[in-house]
């Protein structure tokens, strides 16, 4: 059985996580992912996100192509990935973050040698992005656009 290991904020769902998910499924048997923790999501963004973290978990969980949706970790972002021993690893195209050689060199310290993959689609429509879904929602209520 092949473990694939997807992860992400997941903070508003839209179609570039979902074909980012059904990507990573069809690579393996079991797909596994990682959503952030919210005191992760706010040191790298530099913002908490809109759902909390076990909201979005069950969300993710509830995907089709998802088999089990897990929170992070708090205190080490590879500790999941050891846990799990996934044959591969998919990263998002926005996960620019993971330096996919360092992390490659990283795992081989826990005697782990994954595929590591990186989804590089990005989906054409209207709300690709978490920012999109927000800017349109301000437009719409607060009648006013922003940059």
């Amino acid at each position: 059985m092949k473990r694939v290991l997807a992860a992400g904020t997941f903070d508003l769902l839209h179609p570039g996580h979902y074909e980012y998910l059904k990507f990573a499924k069809s690579l393996g048997d079991e797909l596994i992912v990682v959503v952030a923790r919210d005191e992760t999501v706010k040191k790298i963004k530099g913002r908490k996100p809109i759902i909390p973290e076990e909201q979005r978990r069950i969300m993710v969980e509830a995907l089709k192509p998802v088999d089990k949706a897990i929170l992070g970790s708090l205190n080490n972002k590879l500790e999941p990935i050891v846990k799990i021993k996934p044959d591969i690893i998919v990263l998002g195209p926005d996960q620019k973050t993971f330096d996919e050689e360092e992390l490659k060199k990283e795992l081989e310290k826990y005697n782990l040698k994954p595929k590591i993959v990186r989804f590089n689609k990005y989906i054409n429509c209207p709300f690709n992005s978490s920012y999109s879904i927000v800017k349109e929602i301000i437009k719409r209520f607060c009648q006013r656009e922003i940059e």
